[in-house]
């Protein structure tokens, strides 16, 4: 009997085509395959990671409020429990190996009994605070040990909006971690109340722990210390903030050479230049620092500078605005010369100056020991508390950074010295009018 072609047969016969697996072409080793989608930064790290380290603080815990929990006698006689140690961690980053020395965030190290220093390689070591800056929130350690792998500095000035970096810390205490983003924006302020910023702001994860840590280019240089986060709920948000190695490179060299940093002037109050004050002093500038008032017989007035002089670039660098020129000024050596160049009825001219040191910064020594622990500046015709120490009397009497003093015991104040006159063997009650947040308050201290 004769079969009959089947009607399927053509059909199976493509579907046996189908199933049969094309013959394969050689494989590509896997790094070839992940090298062509995106370059890998694992060379990199290898050489980069050895140079941050893990930082932890032991500090006590702050007293109650009452001073006489201080006295150990007074704590024996009542029986009071021994205070509490705290424990915290953060990161740092080595930049030098020869002598040890590691950056990381004042505020990691601050009021510290003990630091301790893990390297990469789990060696641990005792660290020494060589000095500490908390307006940059700058802070410099040193330890002694052979084998240290320094991370290379990079010009945080050169960074552009965009460039790839990569963070490295030890967020939570979980122990060295990286992560990487871009330079989200240049610049930034704002942060801290009063303080000397330039933030790089970055979405490369910043997390609790990696203060103090290495915010690194894509090529293995260092270009910022992580410094602070924006955390509403109390996690990364994708907005992280680094002090610019220019910055933190300069604080480290004035805590090497004086253990703190010695603040310079020039001796004028400036503003930032807008659109409308450009618009009526018919200048194209977009960015500098209009001159309000000039100090007599201070380095600018002997220079020659006036107001309404706009300044532009320090030291052939232009400025952004009244805080980056501030910075600029502020942590430069003093005695050394700086070169301004400014534009005055259209004209562009330079002069070189010297800078003085900062007196109008003065601590709470001088006046009553009840604001002990704080620190207070000349700002434009007011006192500014420039900043409080935690559990300081200060900080107990309930004066905060940031706090604008007006009048102390009703007599109006002007100037750090002559808040320094009205407070001097002052031995009644204190009562302060101040502005904090915008608001008026009288703070009165017994």
């Amino acid at each position: 009997m004769t079969a009959r072609p089947s009607k399927y047969v053509g059909v199976f016969a493509a579907l046996v085509l189908i199933l049969v697996p094309a013959p394969l072409p050689a494989a590509r080793p896997p790094s070839a395959i992940s090298a062509s989608i995106q370059p890998s930064l694992a060379d990199v790290l290898e050489d980069v990671t050895p140079a941050v380290v893990n930082i932890a603080v032991r500090s006590r815990a702050p007293a109650e409020t009452n001073p006489l929990y201080n006295d150990p006698f007074f704590r024996r006689y009542f029986n009071l429990p021994e205070q509490q140690q705290r424990l915290s961690a953060g990161s740092g980053v080595i930049v030098d190996a020869d002598k040890g020395y590691i950056l990381t965030n004042h505020h990691v190290v601050a009021d510290a009994g003990e630091i301790a220093v893990t390297l990469k390689d789990r060696r641990r070591f005792s660290a020494e605070l060589v000095g500490s800056d908390e307006s940059t929130d700058i802070a410099l350690l040193k330890i002694d040990a052979e084998k240290l792998k320094a991370l290379p500095l990079g010009d945080s000035n050169a960074l552009r909006v965009g460039d790839t970096v990569v963070a490295i810390g030890n967020p939570f205490g979980l122990g060295q971690t990286v992560t990487s983003g871009i330079v989200s924006a240049l610049g930034r302020g704002g942060i801290n109340v009063e303080g000397y910023e330039d933030f790089i702001q970055t979405d490369a994860s910043i997390n609790p722990g990696n203060s103090g840590g290495a915010l690194v280019t894509a090529d293995g240089l260092l270009v910022g210390v992580n410094t602070a986060i924006i955390a509403p709920a109390g996690g990364n948000v994708g907005i992280g903030f680094a002090v610019p190695i220019a910055m933190a490179s300069a604080v480290m060299e004035q805590l090497i050479e004086h253990g703190e940093v010695r603040r310079g002037r020039i001796g004028i109050s400036v503003q930032d230049l807008t659109p409308d004050l450009a618009e009526a002093l018919s200048i194209e500038e977009n960015y500098g620092a209009v001159v309000g008032s000039v100090e007599q017989d201070s380095p600018a007035a002997q220079a020659g500078l006036q107001a309404g002089d706009v300044i532009t670039a320090v030291n052939d660098r232009k400025i952004t605005g009244s805080a980056d020129l501030r910075n600029r000024v502020g942590l430069a050596p003093v005695g050394s010369e700086v070169e301004i160049e400014y534009l005055r009825d259209r004209v562009r001219k330079t002069v070189t100056m010297r800078i003085e040191p900062d007196e109008t910064i003065a601590k709470s020594g001088s006046m009553s020991s009840r604001l002990d622990g704080a620190e207070f500046q000349d700002a434009a015709g007011n006192v500014v508390v420039s900043s409080v120490e935690d559990g300081s009397a200060a900080a107990r009497a309930g004066l905060r950074m940031g706090d604008v003093i007006v009048a102390a015991n009703r007599r109006p104040i002007a100037t750090v010295a002559e808040l320094e006159t009205a407070l001097t063997n002052a031995s009644g009650t204190i009562v302060l009018d101040l502005f904090r947040a915008g608001s008026k308050h009288v703070l009165v201290i017994r």
